[in-house]
């Protein structure tokens, strides 16, 4: 086994290239920056572990871009800019110098693309899995950002890009799906958040797709006490999604990382005008609605292919089920 740097060689090799002006070199207990003049502060932070969020044997520079991903699409969803990263590294002591610097060449390249610099964090041994966290920053103008609370009766119900590629990547990746590809293995280790839409104006509520689409559509419900329908059929799956034929597994498997959106029919058109600005393909699948007035727990319906409703054991994934 190859003995590993001190905790602060490793900080200082693999990490302080990453760091930006308020990180102070990552040589101070805390970063120090000014917010850009006159926006607000958007926070978000996620967690991910080896064997529930990735797999362990996935490449590191892949974990690491994943890792900040899921974290941009939050910002997306509510329609910020990103500004910087908190980021802290839990690792089995014997974990190889090499994974650390794919890791951060991971983040490097991403940090490039997306235009947001590391301002800080921590790096700790563990006994168990590879334990990952990060706390992403953003900013939005003043009023702009766009919450999951403001679905209306009668909105439509949008989403970018396809749905179900990353429930279907696992599978493939584990070798349990046909991908002769690679396509949907690689929508798994590498989601694309959906930044540069410009929501403000458009949608009443978005989030973005993490534990299924069933279920996240019924978070959006709850926020507005709506209900609402899905058509199964208007749902977009790309061509490898179809090919699987596995319509339930990509309605509600998660992994997506795709924008959900509540927007009315009088700026369906602004939305699609700033998809094709930001290179964005955008899909109505549904609409909200009021529920029974008995009906107090809002619902999601969806009808398949014959009109019917279809049933699922689960909505998406639940880590406390």
């Amino acid at each position: 086994m190859t003995d590993l740097p001190s905790e602060f060689a490793l900080i200082a090799r693999h990490f302080r290239p990453l760091a930006g002006p308020g990180a102070l070199d990552l040589a101070d207990d805390a970063a120090v920056f000014t917010p850009p003049p006159g926006r607000e502060m958007v926070v978000s932070a996620d967690a991910m572990v080896a064997g529930v969020h990735f797999l362990p044997d996935d490449p590191p520079g892949f974990i690491g871009r994943k890792l900040l991903r899921t974290n941009l699409s939050d910002l997306a969803a509510m329609g910020a800019e990103p500004f910087g990263y908190l980021m802290t590294v839990s690792a089995p002591g014997n974990t190889p110098d090499a994974w650390f610097a794919d890791f951060a060449a991971g983040l490097a390249s991403d940090q490039v693309e997306f235009g947001l610099t590391l301002l800080g964090g921590d790096t700790t041994s563990t006994p168990g899995p590879i334990s990952l966290s990060l706390t992403i920053l953003g900013s939005v103008e003043p009023g702009h950002a766009i919450r999951r609370s403001g679905a209306r009766d009668g909105d439509g119900i949008w989403v970018t890009g396809t749905i179900g590629d990353g429930a279907l990547g696992l599978l493939a990746a584990t070798g349990r799906l046909d991908d002769p590809s690679g396509y949907l293995a690689g929508r798994y280790r590498l989601p694309q958040p959906r930044l540069g839409l410009a929501l403000h104006g458009v949608a009443h509520a978005a989030m973005d797709v993490s534990d299924g689409l069933v279920q996240d559509l019924g978070h959006l419900c709850r926020a507005a006490h709506l209900d609402a329908t899905l058509e199964a059929a208007a749902v977009p799956l790309s061509q490898a999604a179809r090919a699987a034929d596995n319509l339930k597994l990509c309605l509600t498997g998660g992994d997506d990382y795709e924008l959900l959106m509540a927007v009315p029919a009088a700026r369906e058109q602004a939305l699609n005008d700033a998809a094709r600005a930001a290179r964005m393909r955008v899909t109505r699948i549904g609409w909200f609605h009021a529920g029974a007035p008995a009906v107090t727990v809002p619902s999601v319906t969806v009808l398949g292919r014959d009109g019917a409703a279809m049933a699922f054991e689960a909505g998406g994934w639940s880590h406390f089920p």
